[in-house]
């Protein structure tokens, strides 16, 4: 099959054929109509993590059913489907519920295992799921990874309606699936960023608030504060904390280690709360709301042969929401 290749890590990807995985009794194989990136796909040719070699990236699939193994039920060949990147046995789904993504066994789709940024992608039946009839095929690719995420950071931040969140550095996948969830919510949402062009864009999404990223202040008190950024926001993400708020991370692009101020932590008594993709109940209540209307934002939308530009705009923090790859 064609496939974008990583075959040293760090290194970088080259176009070109490899062959497809065997089918596994319980694997759902997959013509793939639409990828969609992710940082995941630039920290991997940084050894960040390092993922088994050859590598073939992309975490977000949706497409059509070629193919399923032997022991697959309710699933048939032509099935239009997306794939669910949160994989976990099926041990630790029975024993942590709705916590799965906290058990060890669990892995990301496109980076403990192999992707979807070729012809094929191949997943567990359990992560195989009827695509949202409603929305297009780039819709379909930009929501998995980011709305899974965001989804289980607002749950986890225990956002009620009415209340506050500050999403910080609107733009990537995650804070625009954030804001669109949270709007959902019925949440008053501000948001930062340090493009203007963004500022605006948020505006227009829903926020009733955008500030610049840089500036030593932001002039609102959150209930929640969605992070993705790390030590570049760190400081004003917790000074804009209401007493008692609640301080949501899942991720450092910015950089993995942060200050905290100990007194300022318990005075003010913050919650600062680590979260990671989410649950298969989770992915299913997601995929729900996408298919009610919930917005879906993506950027642009290259061939699955300009994966190298679309890295780029990736790379340099161009986007505003997913950066999608259709397929032939």
């Amino acid at each position: 099959m064609d496939a974008w290749i990583l075959d040293e890590s760090p290194g970088t990807y080259r176009w070109g054929q490899i062959n497809v995985p065997g089918l596994q009794a319980d694997d759902v194989q997959v013509r793939v109509k639409a990828s969609a990136l992710n940082h995941m796909d630039l920290w991997v040719t940084k050894g960040m993590p390092k993922p088994p070699l050859p590598h073939v990236p992309g975490c977000d699939v949706a497409g059509v059913v070629e193919a399923i193994g032997s022991e697959v039920h309710g699933i048939a060949v032509g099935d239009e489907v997306v794939i669910n990147p949160g994989v976990s046995p099926v041990e630790d789904i029975v024993r942590l519920g709705n916590d799965s993504p906290m058990g060890d066994g669990f892995m990301i789709y496109g980076e403990h295992c192999w992707g979807g940024h070729a012809t094929f992608a191949i997943a567990p039946s359990r992560n195989v799921v009827p695509r949202p009839k409603s929305r297009t095929w780039e819709e379909c690719a930009a929501y998995p990874l980011a709305y899974l995420t965001a989804y289980r950071m607002l749950r986890r931040g225990r956002l009620r309606s009415g209340q506050t969140v500050l999403v910080v550095g609107v733009g990537s996948g995650v804070s625009s699936a954030a804001l669109a969830l949270a709007r959902h919510m019925g949440a008053d949402v501000v948001a930062t960023s340090r493009s203007e062009a963004k500022r605006t864009e948020a505006l227009t999404m829903g926020a009733s608030a955008a500030f610049d990223s840089a500036d030593a202040k932001w002039p609102v008190q959150a209930d929640v504060v969605i992070e993705s950024v790390g030590p570049a926001t760190w400081e004003q993400s917790i000074r804009s904390l209401k007493a008692g708020g609640r301080l949501v991370v899942c991720g450092g692009t910015s950089g993995p280690k942060v200050e905290l101020n100990l007194p300022r932590l318990f005075f003010k008594q913050y919650e600062i709360i680590g979260s990671t993709m989410g649950s298969y109940e989770e992915f299913a209540e997601v995929t729900k709301l996408v298919d009610a209307g919930v917005a879906v934002q993506v950027d642009t939308t290259y061939n699955l042969d300009q994966y190298d530009r679309a890295l780029d705009r990736l790379a340099n923090g161009e986007q505003l929401g997913k950066i999608v790859l259709t397929h032939p």
